[in-house]
């Protein structure tokens, strides 16, 4: 009888223990069902946001860099196709220019970002205006009317190599100018600049041309929907000169320039100013005479003188530390950028010997290296300017000079002047523009820049 009892109590227990065995067994199972439900909801959301990591740009076509020099002799080229949109959030259409705001956690891919180092990328959008869109394109930078043949230079964009850049917003740009003023201070290159934001903002808004003097070179427009006033100033040395050409630009005497003195043109306004745009530049490569508190001091490229040849770094240096003692002394603290040199592009030559510029496409990083001229140009500017940031110093330098120049096909070339292999020219000597930019142009995605910066 014990016997028998004891073997129902082992049957009763091993029953006890089997179900405790089944229930945990199917306890695991669900658990392990609502586990793998829940991997594939988050799979499925990781899934629908990897357009959010995408590259966006697109993919560089073959460049020809050593093509011979362009003679086709077409009618003028002009361009009245909108820009191509394209159907991907978030994209905010005006009219015919387009603008992509992409989010402000996509503008930085790694945390920090040189807008000035990169490539430029192929878009097929094309420019944001043409020569039939834009009133403000100066003849000899106005590409397509004078009849230059190719257009595939109208089709490239600055990217900058660690984040986006996003195309720049007309109205944005003349939201954030409301009352206020907007400076560009130095050569022709700065006027070519001057033309090219001109044009974009003309697609948001026509701005009335209030002021200009006697040779167009200094001149002042008003948005009046927006209380804005836009102006160019030409002061190609940024210090005081006294400068001897005729009205084709022919010097008829050397240069003097003053050193220790800056133009009064400009300084004589800089407290009206709320944003401004400054840069020396190319015309301290002319042949000038230079002198500090009034007495000579030595020359740059002046034979037959009896003078001390300094050169013009050391003028240009002087010059330069002189303007930004003026801007960090100054009480107006106006936001101001401060541009490198632009480099020319001239080949076999220069712009008076033969130097041309015929190229269709632009360079890639390290394809190309600066010429010795830019290069000490830049070395000084970078120099003066880190100098003059240590003493206090609110500038925000705007170097474009290595973007601009993987921009050979941007110049106008001999489109700098109206069918330059028509009939009615062939006689005449066409000189070659390979320093200012086409427009519309590379210089175009310097604005892009700016309003980052901004």
């Amino acid at each position: 009888m014990k016997a028998f009892n004891g073997t129902n109590v082992i049957k009763k227990q091993f029953s006890l223990i089997f179900v405790k065995f089944t229930v945990c067994f199917l306890l695991l199972g669900l658990a392990y069902r609502l586990i793998l439900s829940n991997f594939e909801q988050f799979s499925q959301i990781e899934v629908k946001n990897t357009s959010l990591f995408s590259d966006n740009t697109l993919p560089l076509p073959p460049v020809t860099v050593n093509e011979p020099l362009v003679t086709v002799n077409e009618p003028p080229v002009t361009v009245n196709e909108p820009p191509v949109t394209v159907n991907e959030p978030p994209v905010t259409v005006s009219e015919s220019l387009v603008t992509v705001d992409l989010p402000e956690n996509q503008t930085l891919r790694n945390g920090t970002c040189d807008l000035f180092i990169g490539n430029w990328v192929y878009d097929p959008s094309g420019p944001v205006y043409t020569n039939a869109t834009c009133y403000s394109i100066e003849s000899h930078q106005n590409c397509m009317k004078n009849g230059r043949p190719d257009t595939e230079y109208l089709n490239w964009r600055w990217n900058p190599r660690d984040c986006e850049l996003p195309r720049f917003s007309p109205k944005k740009f003349l939201n954030l100018m409301r009352n206020k003023s907007f400076t560009f201070i130095g050569d022709s290159i700065m006027r070519n600049h001057v033309q090219s934001l001109l044009c974009i903002l003309s697609q948001e808004e026509e701005a009335d041309d209030v002021y200009h003097d006697e040779q167009y070179k200094s001149r002042r427009w008003y948005f009046p929907l927006h209380d804005f006033n836009l102006s160019v100033i030409w002061s190609p040395f940024l210090a005081k000169s006294t400068v001897f050409e005729n009205d084709n630009g022919a010097s008829t005497d050397i240069t003097q320039l003053n050193l220790d003195k800056l133009d009064d043109v400009w300084t004589q306004q800089f407290d009206n100013f709320d944003y401004v745009f400054i840069a020396g530049g190319k015309w301290y490569l002319k042949s000038t005479i230079y002198l500090e508190n009034d007495k000579i001091v030595g020359c740059h490229n002046c034979p037959g003188k009896n003078i001390t040849q300094v050169g013009f770094e050391y003028a240009y240096r002087k010059a330069l530390n002189t303007t930004f003692k003026f801007i960090t002394s100054s009480k107006n603290k106006a936001y101001t950028f401060f541009r490198t040199t632009t480099p020319d592009h001239f080949e076999n030559g220069e712009w008076n010997t033969g130097g041309y510029c015929n190229r269709t496409g632009p360079f890639k990083e390290g394809e190309v290296d600066i010429g010795y001229v830019d290069e000490v140009m830049r070395k000084v500017e970078l120099e003066e300017f880190e100098r003059a940031s240590e003493f206090g110093l609110k500038m925000k330098l705007f170097d474009t000079t290595l973007l601009s120049l993987l921009r050979p096909d941007g110049h106008p070339g001999v489109y700098r002047q109206y069918q330059p292999f028509a009939v009615e020219n062939k006689k005449k000597k066409m000189q070659n523009d390979c320093l200012h930019w086409c427009l519309p142009g590379p210089i175009d995605s310097w604005n892009d820049i700016m309003i980052q910066m901004l």
